[in-house]
């Protein structure tokens, strides 16, 4: 009788062995690379937090289709080489079926050959328009456009009949890919931009690139920015008392900026992800209830505030894990799949992709915002300053 009962317990410890291996051999792949480390990791640190929170959700239920989901994450420092070799890494260490990111858009540029030549399908992270345009056959991103964040506020000038624009950017790629898409759609726009100037990450004091838009007499004012010193702009213009209707990209959009910017960015007004202000939607919006239970379970996880760059990498790991469920593993119908989505409802946005279009988003993408005591609200038009 021991003997029958140590066979039949070694019969299944050999099943449980084999099982495990066959479970292995049988996972589902997903490579991502964001910056963990660097002046970018504020970015990459809720991606990597995000992609983990979902695989090991996926996996509680069941994982996909019965095969356990695996992320595999690579640190790019922010760097482009890093980012290259990390594909390369990826696919030959794991062979991953997809991967998700980079996080900043240099990295994703640098990438994009990587992808192409591997024959895999990546979706990035980044806002930059050149990443999906021209249109490459294995590339995507779920990040909107800088391009349609600048529509978004000259939309929104239209409506107060305001037309006479100064601008400020950072020189980082992100404040210079901003004020080009500022200037390319100032005239089909019908938007006059009059003054321009930029500052360095490390400026400390801009007001006298604020005087010398002054001296011009904007109506509107736009910087542009996704780093610290923004924050610095507008201390600088409450200081100097100006009165102007101040604007902020949608590089504004995290939490740790409203806050350090406190009561003097009160009022100022930038198009943003729905993300920031879920609790302020129409209850019928379709991606209210995405966007409370993402925020919920996020923060409630990692005991930090939710960002609209974990969105990113939220909406990018959601498609894929969506082919993988219709598809399996086949590189080529991961892409293909992807491409074919319409109403996609993610954190940025609803996307509707297509052989010309991999971006899948529009200016609808943003809302527009305003700040007050540190948080953001949705910008009420009777909330719009008059000239």
């Amino acid at each position: 009788m021991k003997r029958t009962i140590r066979s039949v317990t070694s019969g299944i410890i050999v099943l449980l062995l084999v099982s495990q291996v066959y479970a292995q051999e049988e996972s589902y792949k997903i490579g991502a690379i964001f910056a963990l480390s660097g002046p970018a990791s504020w970015m990459g640190e809720p991606q990597q937090n995000t992609v983990k929170m979902i695989e090991e959700q996926v996996n509680a239920e069941g994982g996909i289709n019965g095969r356990r989901l695996e992320i595999h994450v690579e640190n790019t420092l922010g760097q482009e080489l890093k980012a290259v070799t990390a594909i390369y890494r990826l696919i030959a260490k794991y062979n991953v079926s997809a991967i998700i990111g980079p996080s900043r858009s240099g990295s994703s540029l640098a990438a994009v050959p990587v992808a192409e030549e591997q024959k895999i399908c990546m979706i990035s992270c980044a806002p930059a328009e050149a990443i999906v345009d021209p249109v490459r056959q294995w590339v995507y991103k779920v990040a909107p456009d800088d391009a349609d964040a600048a529509r978004k506020i000259y939309e929104t000038l239209h409506t107060i009949n305001l037309d006479r624009v100064a601008i400020i950017s950072c020189t980082t790629g992100f404040g210079k890919a901003g004020r080009y898409h500022l200037k390319r759609l100032a005239h089909e726009m019908g938007i006059s931009i009059i003054a321009d100037k930029t500052y360095d990450s490390d400026d400390t004091d801009m007001t006298s690139q604020l005087k010398k838009l002054n001296r011009k007499n904007p109506q509107v004012i736009i910087n542009w920015s996704i780093i610290p010193a923004q924050i610095n702009v507008i201390t600088a213009s409450r200081q100097m008392g100006l009165k102007t209707p101040f604007f902020l990209s949608h590089g504004f959009g995290h939490i740790k900026y409203a806050h350090a910017a406190g009561q003097e960015a009160d009022g100022v007004m930038l198009p943003g992800g729905r993300l920031l202000v879920a609790d302020d939607l129409p209850k019928d919006h379709p991606q209210r209830k995405m966007l409370r239970t993402y925020r919920r379970e996020y923060e409630a996880k990692f005991r930090m505030p939710v960002s609209i760059y974990g969105g990113y990498a939220f909406d990018a790991a959601n498609l894929i894990i969506a082919a993988l469920r219709e598809v399996g593993p086949e590189r080529s119908k991961i892409r293909d799949y992807i491409e074919q989505q319409k109403n996609f409802t993610g954190v940025s946005g609803v996307y509707n992709f297509s052989p010309d279009d991999h971006g899948g988003l529009d200016h609808r993408a943003f809302a527009m915002l305003t700040l007050k005591k540190g948080s953001f609200f949705l910008l009420q038009q009777q909330e719009v300053p008059l000239e």
